[in-house]
């Protein structure tokens, strides 16, 4: 007899097969011997995964470890991801000529299952985990299997929390958008507000198995209700943790993530459509510079 758990996790399991161009495997290749022996597997997610073009975008990739040791031989780093995960690094590789780059985070595979559960309240993780992602490289079955555990629960987590803030009783593209909408508000974020929308467009049939799967045999989902005044201040308070969180990590990722202020600039101009010209002093030193960046670009509207 197949469950609605194993039938989720087959779902899963075929988004992380999925065939991904070459340059994404070299440079999880060049990511893992950096992490090596510690790193047990790595995921590749995000915009790549949805048709942006790997020359045109950093990819996004992440590492998984078997301890802390191998997070970084940096004892204080370590203790950075502990208190503030992930630490997030930046690598380049030549492929066929070319260069390609990429973002990419690391975390133990322990702590990185964890934060799928609800009982994490901060959907960093799990929102994230719930979209589709691939496979690159595993060690072992068992780790694989491991993965497939901690994405199966992320799927489940983030479409318990659609429903909570939805309600919607027929369109799945409607309540994914409404629930990552949620969730990128918890963070500080340069994409424009129908980014969610055809974040859920782009991967519809994906989300529609998942629920469809986990809602079998219910005849509909909860009728649409206002917000109640509980679930109201729960998000209030979700967004304000959230954001401080994203500038924790901002300015620990300073540290890590050569080009840093070069990478935000980017990405808020490339989201925003707001350019940012950074001066020498900036690029010499980009925990100042994302502290004096941040207010105005919280003022313009281009981060939220």
């Amino acid at each position: 007899m197949v469950t609605e758990k194993d039938a989720l996790s087959a779902i899963v399991e075929e988004s992380l097969d999925a065939q991904l161009p070459p340059e994404i495997a070299v440079l999880a290749d060049k990511v893992a011997a950096r992490h090596a022996p510690g790193a047990v597997a790595v995921l590749a997610y995000g915009s790549c995964l949805r048709g942006t073009s790997t020359s045109e975008s950093l990819i996004d990739l992440y590492v998984l470890t078997q301890d802390e040791a191998s997070i970084s031989t940096n004892p204080l780093s370590r203790i950075a991801c502990r208190l503030v995960p992930p630490n997030v690094y930046y690598v380049e590789a030549e492929h066929g000529g070319a260069t390609y780059r990429a973002k990419y985070a690391v975390l133990t595979l322990d702590a990185f299952a964890e934060r799928m559960r609800p009982e994490t309240r901060n959907p960093y993780f799990w929102a994230r985990f719930a979209q589709p992602c691939a496979l690159v490289q595993v060690q072992s079955e068992r780790v694989r299997h491991q993965v497939v555990a901690a994405l199966t629960q992320a799927a489940r987590t983030m479409l318990a929390t659609c429903i909570e803030l939805s309600g919607s009783d027929d369109n799945t593209q409607d309540l994914w958008a409404n629930g990552l909408r949620a969730t990128y508000s918890t963070e500080l974020r340069s994409e424009p507000p129908d980014r969610a929308k055809e974040i859920a467009a782009a991967n519809s049939d994906y989300y529609g198995r998942i629920t469809q799967t986990v809602l079998a045999g219910k005849h509909a989902l909860p009728s649409a209700q206002d917000p109640s005044p509980n679930l109201t201040g729960d998000w209030r308070a979700r967004r304000r943790t959230g954001k401080l969180l994203s500038v924790a990590r901002l300015i620990k990722a300073a540290f890590t993530f050569q080009g840093g202020a070069d990478y935000l600039a980017w990405k808020v101009s490339r989201h925003s459509g707001q350019q940012i010209e950074l001066k020498p002093w900036q690029r010499r030193h980009p925990i100042l510079a994302s502290l004096v960046l941040l207010p105005k670009l919280l003022k313009s509207g281009a981060v939220r």
